[in-house]
């Protein structure tokens, strides 16, 4: 029998993430911490693929994180468990389910990018959860690195106002440490050791009046959340460091400000400092209030307090397959234990299942154990049905937590199997990676019979079908990338839908009334029917009727977003009526009502971010401008430029590789999805020839 975990007292435990942009050094910097930490013995390489966290083949051939990963690590007698989470945007949901069962983040951002699309992102994902962060600004050793211009870029991009607790020592070739502006101290790091060890002098005497300016600014914002403080510096009396990283807590941890580190984690410098900010300015779990849930008994709210002795409770916020031992459930537990063998309500399915073995994590390794308690992020073996956003709960008090917001697909492929013998096999293989990634659908095509996935990006369909062909060994024949339209209206319309047939015996009869007109972005069905003339089960089956129509969609398949379906009236016969007919009447007035109501298509726009060296800008324009992109901002950053640009998804396909030949390989790019937009009336005719018809 293993061992059980210490348990580490609450106030000295941290659950954190680290999220970035892609390419900001992400990886680099966990697997630092790791070294540093005493969790592992040896450096892995992005480049050499022996990394730690990133232990997925793909992830090694491509230099990307594609999963998040869990581990533990120590440092100064607390325990931190850590998820690194991928920085590309086709993999969002990975930080999307991370952050929601973490305490506090740390954002690293890169010294010459500063601000990415992507670390925008991240920060609204993380203020949605209300999650403290410090920032890490990396790669201060790359050439264009500007510790103050990224400063300059949060206080314009973020609500949080940007603390910096370190100053820079020479940046690019001549980087060697940083000034630690609380001790007033400089930290230089050594060479030879691979950082393990950093020597602490004073502060360079040229740099005595720049360090005196940043501290006054840290004490006057800091004097805002701290009375202590604020008595102390109108006193006059000294301000130890001591009161300043009191200070720091209290704002960090209120969502006022950000405490901004800074060093460069592939030349070693600058990890142990922010390894000692997580400990000194992120919260435990006992810092953020008690979660919040339903019971499921009563739909009543409850909390659970971050105590091993309250009602067990956790989140499952991940799946993953492992070949030996079946499906791990990753679970966040909020309160209370569990054991081995426990028995639990899996809610919201109000479900008991057994806990049949418990791991501790460290990216794919595990470590059996015979509990896990409040505050830690650990593995379930065993659980029958699981999938994310379940919460499981003590059988005596169940409670229901809020399930993790999945974003939809915008790109599709139609795929088969290459033999029919791999058609089982492939069924088979796509359950389980639906299971894993909530962002990935399947469905056949009515149409055609053909299977069709949907996911985030290319990127993302070219992950899930590698991964059929290596680790399901499944072959298939996939087409092209397509772009996932979606269908809106631009007018009011009525229309009246009808299902009446007499067969002879009991027959149908339903009659609706309906109103579509533009709405929200999200769809929006309303009752205005009189009370009395449908009953309450006719007025469900309509309801369901139009929801089914908005997911279908009328012109080409492709779902409804952005429109207002009203009932308006509705008829019924008292022995023919069924709720079917109900549901058939509606779809059948949507579809009269949507083709009334002046539709079109809507497509993803995408925003790319370049980085380039000056003399392929023209290059760079000219391909953007052929792709119908706009660009939005430039900027210059000592011998590139930073092009900003919105392009529609459909005309993004093939990107990275044209942009490859264009610079030689001296660029790079990145995009997330901004917003839907209109397609122009080439697109329309092109998605619903009857578009061509009507304007001839």
């Amino acid at each position: 029998m293993t061992e059980p975990p210490r348990e580490y007292p609450l106030e000295r435990t941290r659950n954190i993430g680290i999220a970035a942009h892609i390419d900001a050094g992400k990886t680099t910097t966990t697997e630092r911490f790791l070294y540093y930490t005493g969790r592992i013995h040896r450096m892995g390489d992005i480049d050499d693929g022996t990394t730690q966290m990133d232990w997925m083949i793909q992830e090694r051939e491509r230099g990307i994180t594609i999963t998040s990963a869990a581990t533990t690590v120590h440092w100064r007698d607390h325990r931190i468990n850590i998820i690194d989470t991928p920085g590309h945007v086709d993999f969002t949901i990975e930080v999307e389910r991370s952050l929601k069962v973490l305490d506090g983040a740390i954002v690293v951002l890169c010294a010459v990018g500063g601000v990415e699309p992507q670390s925008e992102t991240v920060w609204r994902q993380a203020d949605r959860y209300r999650i403290p962060r410090i920032v890490f600004v990396n790669k201060l050793d790359r050439n264009g690195a500007d510790f103050y211009r990224v400063i300059k870029m949060m206080a314009e991009s973020f609500e949080q106002e940007p603390v910096p607790v370190q100053l820079p020592i020479g940046t690019e070739d001549a980087h060697e440490g940083v000034i630690d502006l609380v001790e007033q101290r400089a930290c230089i790091w050594q060479s030879d050791d691979l950082g393990a060890k950093y020597e602490t002098r004073p502060v360079p005497p040229d740099r005595l009046a720049e360090v005196e300016e940043y501290r006054g600014r840290m004490i006057d914002t800091l004097t805002r959340f701290d009375e202590n403080l604020l008595e102390k510096y109108v006193g006059g009396k000294e301000i130890t460091p001591g009161d300043l990283k009191a200070a720091l807590r209290r704002g960090t941890l209120s969502l006022a400000i950000v405490p901004v580190f800074c060093g460069s984690a592939l030349k070693n410098k600058g990890i142990q400092k922010l390894a000692d900010g997580v400990v000194d300015y992120l919260p435990s779990p006992l810092d953020v209030p008690p979660v919040r849930g339903i019971n499921p008994k009563t739909d009543e709210p409850e909390t659970r307090p971050a105590d091993p002795q309250a009602p067990f409770s956790a989140l499952v916020f991940k799946l993953a397959a492992d070949q030996h031992r079946g499906m791990l459930s990753y679970i966040r537990v909020y309160s209370g234990r569990v054991k081995t063998g426990d028995v639990v309500w899996a809610v919201p399915e109000m479900k008991r299942v057994r806990v049949s073995r418990l791991l501790m994590m460290h990216a794919n390794r595990q470590q059996e154990v015979e509990l896990l308690s409040a505050g830690e992020i650990g593995a379930v073996v065993g659980l029958k049905e699981s999938h994310t956003g379940q919460t499981l709960a003590n059988l005596a008090h169940p409670i229901a937590y809020e399930s993790i917001e999945v974003p939809e697909p915008v790109v599709f492929i139609a795929i088969e199997p290459k033999t029919k013998a791999e058609e089982e096999k492939l069924g088979e293989a796509l359950q389980v990676l639906a299971l894993e990634d909530p962002t990935f659908k399947q469905k056949v095509d009515e149409e055609t019979g053909q299977l069709v996935l949907s996911g985030m990006g290319e990127l993302h369909l070219d992950i899930l079908l590698d991964r059929l062909q290596r680790d399901f060994k499944v072959g298939v024949h996939a087409g092209r990338p397509q772009v996932s339209y979606r269908e809106t209206v631009t007018a009011r319309a009525e229309a009246e839908g009808r299902f009446i047939r007499q067969t002879g015996g009991s027959g149908h009869y339903a009659v609706v009334r309906l109103r579509l007109e533009p709405g929200s972005e999200a769809n929006e069905v309303v009752n205005e029917i009189k009370r009395g003339a449908l009953p309450t089960e006719f007025v469900g089956a309509v309801e369901q009727g139009i929801r089914e129509a908005l997911d279908s969609g009328v012109l080409a398949g492709y779902q409804v977003v952005g429109t207002k379906a009203t009932i308006l009236d509705g008829q019924f016969h008292e022995q023919d009526s069924h709720d079917v007919d109900f549901r058939v009447a509606a779809a059948t007035g949507f579809r009269d009502a949507f083709h009334r109501a002046k539709p079109t298509f809507l497509e993803p726009i995408m925003e790319l971010e370049v980085v380039a060296a000056d003399q392929y800008l023209g290059g760079v324009i000219g391909d953007l401008t052929a792709r119908d992109g706009k660009v939005t901002h430039m900027e210059p950053v000592k011998g590139h430029q930073i092009i900003k640009a919105e392009v529609p998804l459909a005309r993004t396909f093939g990107y990275a590789t044209s942009l490859r030949s264009l610079t030689q390989g001296r660029a790079t790019s990145s995009m997330q999805f901004k917003r839907f937009l209109p397609v122009d009336q080439e697109t329309r005719v092109r998605l619903y020839p009857l578009f061509g018809e009507q304007a001839g």
